[in-house]
């Protein structure tokens, strides 16, 4: 681990959003969807491995059982590579590689009538710590990706995991049709701000555009 990394174990959870990032009125946020390559005799090249070779780990909401990947506030005093090996730190208690970002969604909050940018990234996982800052208020789970697909409860999120998987060979799945996305860069998250005025305010549903 980088000394930048063996802090962030050791140091509590950050609370408040003094130091929080926005981008004309959205605020920023980033997540990790972290994974591992199940124990097979293959060898972990994308060209050599499928989803079924893969798990990825979700973790639970700290008010409900909602199962969700890690993701926060991007702050003034980091940057966004660090935000979101913190934040995965923090929530999931994974440290691991993280790998260039899969794109960025924008999102509408549950709980507040406010949008919100994410940009996600995959983290291959390379250790598990038995203490992490919010150990005592979520559960973590290691899943298949069908699994993930079926678990996961906020869309936009779903369709992070789908560009991540799009990165690795796909045979024939035995559960599901693949889902089908919009391509990615076909709208900039610029172009989508133009939408939030046709926006219905439902609280109940994410609301969530891709770029």
């Amino acid at each position: 681990m980088t000394m930048q990394i063996k802090k962030l174990v050791a140091l509590p959870a950050r609370t408040g959003r003094h130091l929080q990032r926005y981008s004309q009125g959205f605020r920023l946020v980033v997540g990790c969807i972290p994974y591992r390559f199940r124990k097979t005799n293959k060898s972990p090249q994308n060209h050599e491995i499928s989803i079924h070779d893969l798990e990825v780990l979700l973790i639970s909401s700290q008010k409900s059982p909602r199962m969700m990947f890690p993701k926060g506030g991007w702050e003034l005093d980091e940057d966004i590579r660090m935000a979101a090996s913190r934040e995965t730190i923090e929530e999931a208690g994974v440290i691991g590689l993280l790998e260039d970002k899969l794109g960025e969604w924008v999102f509408k909050s549950r709980s507040q009538d406010k949008y919100h940018e994410a940009s996600m990234f995959p983290l291959l996982v390379t250790e598990e710590l038995d203490v992490w800052p919010e150990k005592d208020v979520r559960q973590r789970v290691w899943m298949s990706v069908n699994e993930a697909r079926e678990a996961c409860a906020h869309p936009w999120m779903k369709e992070a995991l789908e560009a991540f998987v799009s990165q690795f060979s796909a045979p024939t799945r035995m559960v599901e049709e693949p889902l089908m996305l919009p391509r990615l860069g076909s709208c900039r998250v610029d172009e989508l701000r133009l939408c939030r005025r046709a926006q219905n305010g439902d609280d109940d549903v994410d609301r969530y555009l891709i770029s």
